[in-house]
C-alpha cells in the first residue's frame, strides 16, 4: 500500500495575501487550495492507499485569535466613534502604530512624509532645522542644525520640548510633532522646552526657514593645522569632503601639520556618505559591516588604497549629538588608530534604517540591521566613547595684562629679534579671540595636533 503525504504549508507572506483576498472576495482563493488538497486525498483513498496529512506547524502562522481581536477593535471603532472614520484611515494608523511600536525609527511614509525624507537626504527641506527622536513621550532635539533657525535660537541637543506653541507634545507620535514643526517660512513656533540644569520650562521663539544644509564647511584655524566642520551625511558628503582637504592644502601651500574633523551634533545620515569620508583617510581595512536577518541587509564596505593626507595627524570632535554615520567614522577611524577622538561620548544609534516603497508615494522606513566598527564593536544604545574625555567648558582669562619682560627695563640690552617680538606681542593684543580661543573642545584639539606635530618632528630629526 502506497502512502499519500499531502502537506498545505502557508507562509506568512501568503497567509496575509489569502487574508486580503478573502476580504476582497470570500472564500474564493482559500476554496481553490482546499479544493485541489482534497482532490488528492480522495484520489489517494479510492486507489486504496494510506493517507497522511500533515498539518502546518502553529508557531509558523499568524496567530487567529490576534486577527480576530484586530477585527473586533477595526468593527468596534467603524461603528462606535464619535466620529465617522474611513477605513482607509484605519488601515493607515494601524500600519503606524505597527511601525512606530518596533523602535523610534521605524516608520510609515506618507506621501509628503516621503518627499520631506528625500529633501533632508539631498541637502534642502523646509521646517526649524533640527533632528528630533521621541524620548518618555517628549520630543527630544538630537541636536541642532548648523546655520538654522533653531540652532541660531539657541535650542542645544538633548532638550526635550514639551509644548509646540500651547499644543502639548505628550502623546503626540513623532510625525504629528514633525508636521507641527513644519510650516510656512517666515511663521514663527514657540518651543516650551525643559533643559538640563534649567529648574523651570524656557520658552524659545524659532523662525521657520526653507533649511539649506551646507553639508562640509572648512577653514584654516591657525597656520598649518585645518578644520573641517561636517554638519550632516549626505548624498554629496563624500565628494565634498575630498574638495574641502584639497582647498585646504592648496591655501596652506603643501601637506598640513594637522587636521581636526568636527561631528559635533551631526545627527548622522547617509550611510554610504559616511563610508566615503572614512574612505578618503583610510588606506585599506574595514570601514563598517552590518548585520540583519535578511541577505540584503548583511553588507561590508572596504577602503579602497590611498589616504588622500597621507598620515596627517587627525583629531576628530565628537559629542552626545554625534550619531548613526558620525559614529561609523568616528569608529572606523578610531579602531584603525587613523585619528584620536575626542570629546563626550556619541548618541548611540547603531542601527540602518531602510528605506522601502510600496508605491510612487508611499514608503515604510523600517530598522533592518545593526552596524558593527570594523573590530567587530556594536555601538547601538552604547555610543563611541572618545580616547579622550574633553567636556565644553567656558574659558575665562584670569590675567589678560601683559606680563612685565626685561625688554620693559630702562636701559635693557637689545636683543636680537625684540622688534619683531613686540610686534607680534602688540598684532596678537588687537586680533580678535579666534573659534578655538572660544572654544574649549576645539582648542585641546587644536593643542594636541600641536604636541603630536611637535614629537612627529623629533622622531624625524633622530633617524636622520
Amino acid at each position: 500500500m502506497k502512502r499519500v503525504r499531502s502537506t498545505l504549508q502557508i507562509s506568512p507572506l501568503r497567509a496575509i495575501a489569502l487574508a486580503t483576498c478573502c476580504l476582497a472576495a470570500p472564500g474564493l482563493a482559500l476554496a481553490q487550495d482546499q479544493e485541489a488538497q482534497t482532490q488528492q486525498i480522495l484520489e489517494g483513498i479510492q486507489n486504496g492507499e494510506r493517507v497522511q496529512i500533515q498539518l502546518p506547524d502553529p508557531e509558523e502562522q499568524l496567530p487567529l485569535d490576534d486577527l480576530r481581536k484586530f477585527t473586533e477593535v477595526f468593527s468596534r471603532i467603524k461603528a462606535a466613534y464619535v466620529e465617522e472614520v474611513s477605513d482607509r484611515k484605519l488601515l493607515e494608523s494601524a500600519i503606524k502604530g505597527m511601525l512606530s511600536d518596533l523602535d523610534p525609527h521605524s516608520t510609515y511614509l506618507a506621501p509628503k512624509d516621503y518627499e520631506e525624507l528625500e529633501e533632508s537626504t539631498s541637502g534642502e527641506f523646509g521646517g526649524l532645522g533640527i533632528e528630533v527622536g521621541m524620548e518618555n513621550g517628549f520630543v527630544k532635539v538630537i541636536a541642532p542644525i548648523d546655520d538654522t533657525p533653531a540652532h541660531k535660537a539657541g535650542v542645544l541637543a538633548g532638550d526635550l520640548i514639551i509644548k509646540l506653541d500651547e499644543k502639548p507634545v505628550k502623546g503626540m507620535s513623532l510625525e504629528e510633532a514633525v508636521k507641527l514643526m513644519r510650516g510656512k517660512p517666515g511663521t514663527v513656533l514657540t518651543l516650551t522646552i525643559m533643559r538640563e540644569g534649567e529648574s523651570a520650562p524656557i520658552e524659545i521663539d524659532v523662525t521657520r526657514d526653507v533649511i539649506k544644509v551646507t553639508s562640509v564647511k572648512s577653514r584654516m584655524i591657525e597656520n598649518g593645522y585645518g578644520y573641517v566642520r561636517i554638519t550632516q551625511f549626505q548624498a554629496e558628503t563624500g565628494r565634498q569632503f575630498r574638495q574641502a582637504l584639497s582647498k585646504l592644502e592648496e591655501e596652506h601651500g603643501g601637506d598640513l601639520d594637522g587636521l581636526i574633523i568636527d561631528v559635533r551634533n551631526n545627527p548622522g545620515g547617509v550611510l554610504q556618505a559616511a563610508v566615503e569620508t572614512a574612505d578618503a583617510l583610510l588606506d585599506e581595512g574595514l570601514i563598517v559591516y552590518t548585520e540583519g536577518r535578511i541577505q540584503s541587509s548583511r553588507l561590508r564596505f572596504s577602503a579602497k588604497a590611498g589616504d588622500i593626507m597621507e598620515g596627517t595627524p587627525i583629531v576628530v570632535l565628537i559629542n552626545g549629538g554625534s550619531a548613526s554615520a558620525s559614529e561609523i567614522l568616528a569608529g572606523a577611524l578610531q579602531d584603525h588608530g587613523r585619528a584620536v577622538i575626542m570629546g563626550t561620548k556619541s548618541f548611540g544609534k547603531g542601527s540602518v534604517q531602510t528605506v522601502i516603497p510600496l508605491d510612487e508615494t508611499h514608503a515604510i522606513k523600517m530598522t533592518t540591521a545593526r552596524y558593527y566598527t570594523p573590530e567587530g564593536r556594536s555601538i547601538q544604545a552604547t555610543g563611541i566613547k572618545p580616547d579622550i574625555e574633553v567636556r565644553p567648558a567656558q574659558l575665562t582669562e584670569l590675567d589678560g595684562r601683559p606680563f612685565f619682560t626685561e625688554a620693559d627695563l630702562s636701559g635693557h640690552l637689545k636683543g636680537q629679534d625684540e622688534e619683531q617680538e613686540r610686534l607680534e606681542r602688540q598684532q596678537q593684543a588687537e586680533t580678535p579671540a579666534s573659534a578655538a580661543e572660544r572654544d574649549y573642545q576645539l582648542r585641546s584639539a587644536l593643542n594636541l595636533l600641536k604636541g603630536m606635530n611637535i614629537l612627529n618632528r623629533r622622531d624625524q630629526g633622530k633617524n636622520q
